[in-house]
């Protein structure tokens, strides 16, 4: 299964705000610059973070955008369950005559389970704990 390009800068937006000091502000140039992302699709995608609660954004000259939930309560299952289409394949009767007596659709059910299951066990802080190399690429400059 391949995430989106949407979820992947999520998830990477969310390790960067998660590194930075409780309750810091950091802007989407920020962000856009560290990851090498446009400015158009990082609008979009901190804009929808957000719209379900990860993020909280300040408008204004000394505005910008910080963690809305600590790092400890968001998994990175809930961040792909909330972002990504998760209907591997189209297994209506209409689309497929096989479906009525296809197998693998409960297969695919199954393994799209137990990656979700997986990534419900990793939190965004997980992510950073005891990985000072990763800090060290996250530090701004």
């Amino acid at each position: 299964m391949q995430l989106t390009s949407f979820t992947d800068y999520a998830l990477r937006t969310l390790i960067y705000l998660a590194s930075l000091p409780k309750d810091e502000l950091t802007n989407i140039t920020e962000v856009t610059d560290l990851f090498g992302v446009s400015r158009n699709h990082m609008v979009k995608v901190i804009n929808r973070l957000g719209q379900l609660g990860y993020v909280h954004t300040v408008r204004g000259k000394n505005g910008g955008i910080r963690l809305m939930k600590a790092p400890q309560e968001i998994t990175v299952g809930g961040v792909v369950r909330d972002l990504e289409p998760l209907d591997l394949v189209n297994c209506s009767v209409e689309f497929c005559h096989i479906t009525p007596a296809c197998r693998l659709k409960e297969k695919l059910a199954k393994a799209k389970l137990a990656f979700l299951a997986e990534l419900d066990d990793c939190t965004i802080e997980e992510l950073l704990s005891d990985n000072s190399e990763l800090l060290i690429l996250l530090a701004r400059p």
